[in-house]
């Protein structure tokens, strides 16, 4: 028989109900007549149960003792116990249990492990179709490359087979107009260049280096001449281009430039790449947008003068509206935020869309459009909870919105393939845009027309699309006045240049191409060395910038 004392005795019982998964908030055990009145937690307990417990606490600890010390292959970790296990079965069933489960479990790790390396094996499989998917492209690129050294004459061939193919339709349809009911003559279409186009001579080509990563955002300032660039390598950089022939005004051939980070310190991150940048209006304050969701206000000086913090997602676009007091982005947590910029807070946010947000244009200093992945296009107005008017009726992700010069229109394009002309004075589209072949990237209005600088010329719209054409519409009719057929990838800019004379379009395919807008053909070309993702003109429209994937901006001098 076991002699134990009062002490041993509470000490045996707390323990086991411890180490048993029961907890007591007020665990007491006490004596008031020898075994015979026993409480535990204030409860009565009769003599038999209290034996039992102090059984199980020496058996509790016997076990204990026997497996530290017989045992060395059985774990310690009682946690394979249920409460249940250690009040019906001895010592020897405890530790078959431990024993059981501790196999069992080695099996299960076992199995993960031999399911990671089959994760592993088959992820290395997928890299490796990958790296030999793109080996492929590139031969294939090569290979096109030298036939195309190789050719030159097939190309022309093939070149003047189209025009006369194009030719044939333009009769056809003419004859069909003849016969068929009368109407408003279709404005001719000029499906291909002409012309020979004029390759841009070196001397009139500087090119920028110094971003470390793909240039995706370009944008010159409405005063003096400065050109903002914006990189997936964190930084924004500011260069001073002087006036007149870029490379004799540049001294030793190297602009000034301001760099600005957008993180401090190194990093490999890629949270803080510059997506989009608007100057304001009279060229003091340059914003930036970045894929950590925040809005960036900079000086001329490269000086950091606001950061505005609210959106949840990257931020894809961002304007100032023309008089400057007001700043709006776009973010891929689906909401539109007007920052007022004196204040350095958001003014309103907008969470109408249930898509990210891809695109924002104001309409006046008031009222803006937002497009998004939703399909949908909405109209808002600082200090109204609701659009104002909402505008259904793409198929796709609606990639791109711009107000016309009057904010009497807004143009529209989108993945369904189509671009939509709509008015505020009605709900569905005013004009279909239906002869683009693949997805619409972006669109720009004409500088022209009633209320602009060239009242006298024709307002026209031009759509960019990944069918590697330009495309100019009539917008009063919603015709088709030239399709530009110069590239060979995706276009993915254009931009008029302010006398509306000309049209500079870049695309993947390493191309700037300068039209003229009165003869539907290339003026002027440049290719460089890198897809290209925005183009641009200066005020005075005599010099072009444009930014590549290679990491460089190059700034074109145009003359004609």
């Amino acid at each position: 028989m076991a002699s134990i004392t009062s002490v041993q005795l509470n000490y045996l019982v707390f323990r086991y109900l411890q180490e048993s998964g029961f907890t007591h908030s007020a665990f007491a055990l006490g004596y008031e007549a020898g075994i015979n009145k026993c409480t535990i937690d204030g409860n009565m307990v009769p003599p038999s149960a209290l034996i039992t417990l102090v059984q199980k606490g020496l058996q509790y600890l016997e076990m204990e003792a026997n497996l530290n010390s017989s045992d060395p292959d059985v774990d310690e970790d009682f946690s394979f116990l249920e409460p249940l296990d250690l009040i019906t079965k001895d010592v020897y069933e405890l530790r078959k249990i431990i024993r059981e489960k501790k196999k069992n479990l080695q099996k299960d790790r076992d199995k993960d492990r031999e399911s990671d390396k089959d994760h592993e094996a088959e992820r290395g499989r997928a890299r490796e179709k990958d790296r030999h998917e793109k080996e492929k492209e590139l031969e294939k690129d090569r290979e096109r490359k030298e036939k195309e050294k190789e050719q030159p004459k097939h190309r022309e061939d093939h070149s003047e087979k189209e025009i006369i193919a194009n030719q044939e339709v333009d009769r056809n349809d003419t004859k069909h107009e003849e016969n068929g009911p009368s109407g408003p003559e279709p404005m001719e279409i000029s499906t291909t260049s002409t012309s020979q186009p004029c390759e841009i001579p070196g001397t009139d080509v500087t090119i920028l280096e110094g971003h470390t990563s793909e240039v995706c955002a370009c944008a010159w300032s409405p005063a003096g001449s400065l050109l903002a660039s914006g990189s997936g390598d964190s930084t924004a950089r500011i260069w001073t281009i002087p006036d007149g022939t870029t490379k004799s005004s540049l001294q030793n051939g190297t602009p000034d430039v301001l760099i600005l980070k957008h993180v401090k310190g190194r990093t490999n991150e890629k949270s803080k790449d510059v997506t989009t940048l608007d100057w304001n209006g009279d060229g003091t304050l340059l914003a930036t947008g970045s894929y950590d969701g925040q809005a960036r206000i900079w000086t001329t000086n490269g000086e950091l003068k606001t950061t505005l913090s609210r959106h949840k997602g990257p931020i894809f676009s961002l304007k100032w509206n023309k008089k400057g007091d007001y700043l709006l982005t776009g973010s891929c947590d689906k909401t539109a935020i007007v920052w007022d910029v004196k204040a350095e807070e958001g003014k309103q946010q907008f969470e109408f869309h249930t898509g990210p947000t891809l695109d924002v244009d104001w309409r006046n200093n008031v009222s803006f459009a937002t497009s998004s992945t939703d399909n949908m296009i909405y109209v808002c107005k600082i200090g109204e909870n609701r659009p104002i008017k909402t505008f259904a009726g793409h198929q796709g992700e609606v990639n791109c919105v711009k107000w016309d010069p009057t904010g009497s229109l807004l143009a529209s394009c989108s993945d369904d393939i189509t671009a939509k002309i709509w008015s505020m004075k009605q709900d569905k589209y005013v004009h279909d845009l239906k002869e683009h072949l693949k997805e619409i990237y972006t669109l720009r209005w004409s500088p022209t027309g009633s209320g602009t600088n060239n009242p006298n010329q024709q307002l026209v719209l031009a759509s960019a699309s990944f069918d590697s054409t330009v495309k100019l519409w009539d917008v009063e009719l919603g015709k088709l006045i030239y399709s530009l057929n110069g590239h060979r990838d995706p276009v993915y800019s254009v931009a008029f240049s302010p006398n509306g004379e000309y049209l500079a379009s870049g695309s993947l395919d390493k191309s700037v191409h300068i039209w003229s807008l009165k003869e539907g053909k290339i003026v002027k070309t440049y290719t460089g060395n890198g897809g290209i993702f925005e183009v641009c003109w200066n005020k005075e429209g005599d010099k072009i910038a444009a930014c590549f994937a290679n990491n460089t901006v190059c700034v074109l001098d145009f003359r004609m």
